[in-house]
């Protein structure tokens, strides 16, 4: 049987990369080295592998056909976009094969790939957990950035499920999970019915399979125009009360917010937070410790939240 050791949420940014901070006082300076701190403290825990959830940003999963969930099983690769390592990435595949059937036999459709592109949002985190790419990682990748997407509510029974699937694995390890997203944060629309997505763009949204290299050749300076702006809209009084849901181990509190009401507060790029509802009910353990800051040079509220004490 395996053991699931803690849960670790993190945001991500591609300015955490393309705006580095110089000095700790700077934008992004206090996420950065509390990020740090949860590395060693995941170092301590010796984890022998990780599930990373986390969404995609169209470097994979387009319009011709967008699942809500997919699960690597055999192998995935980084698409390395803003700094996030390139190439092939460990698969800890017989725990992979354990949260699928697991998955499975309580209900959920998963998408499953045997050679599945993963882009910052899953790999940026776990670099930034784990310090590299060593540690063998079983990825869920989760829609939050193309409506329709999964509800709060399908996503909470997910994370109850994936926790059960994970400790009746067959695998005797020590397993750490992992989610990537969030927190509030406002983004420009992805959904091709929405009258403003148009032209070349909402093409782009649907076929973009064919030559993900040129989309996001496009895209990024898109990206890094929206960088270093300092009053980028962050809602950090929802931010607070996110994590103080999961500190209090109320994330039914979350998953009754519903799509509507999550977006009137988070943002678009708010959505992100279904990885966290995930990772957080698969644990089945309150945050012990986080840390936040809001960073609008980084469009978004910078978050960390672990089951575990950080030293």
């Amino acid at each position: 049987m395996a053991e699931i050791v803690g849960f670790v949420g993190m945001s991500h940014s591609p300015f955490a990369t393309l705006l580095p901070p110089e000095e700790v006082s700077a934008p992004g300076g206090r996420f950065l080295r509390d990020a740090d701190r949860v590395r060693r403290a995941v170092e301590r825990l010796a984890p022998d592998a990780i599930v990373v959830v986390g969404p995609d940003h169209f470097h994979a999963n387009f319009y011709d056909v967008m699942p809500p969930f997919v699960l690597g099983v055999e192998q995935a690769v980084g698409f390395g976009d803003f700094g996030s390592t390139a190439g092939p990435l460990p698969i800890a595949s017989q725990l992979a094969w354990s949260a699928y059937d697991g998955l499975a036999a309580a209900g959920f459709d998963i998408s499953l790939s045997y050679s599945l592109t993963v882009d910052h949002g899953v790999v940026q985190g776990y670099e930034m957990i784990t310090g590299g790419i060593d540690l063998p990682m079983v990825p869920l990748v989760v829609n939050t950035a193309a409506p329709p997407l999964p509800s709060l509510q399908r996503c909470f029974t997910l994370g109850h499920a994936l926790g059960q699937a994970l400790r009746s694995s067959p695998d005797a390890g020590r397993v750490l999970i992992a989610a990537s997203g969030g927190l509030s944060h406002w983004l420009p629309s992805n959904d091709p019915r929405d009258p403003a997505v148009t032209g070349d763009r909402r093409d782009a949204l649907i076929h973009g399979r064919a030559d993900a290299q040129a989309f996001a050749a496009a895209r990024e300076p898109r990206v890094r125009a929206m960088g270093g702006n300092p009053t980028a809209p962050v809602n950090a009084d929802w931010d607070q009360w996110f994590l103080e849901r999961l500190t209090d181990n109320e994330p039914a509190a979350i998953a009754d917010l519903g799509h509507e009401k999550l977006e009137e507060y988070a943002g678009t790029g708010g959505h992100e937070v279904r990885c966290w509802l995930i990772g957080q009910v698969a644990a089945g353990r309150p945050l012990a410790w986080s840390s936040y800051e809001p960073v609008p040079e980084w469009i978004t509220g910078m978050g960390i939240g672990t089951t575990f004490t950080v030293d």
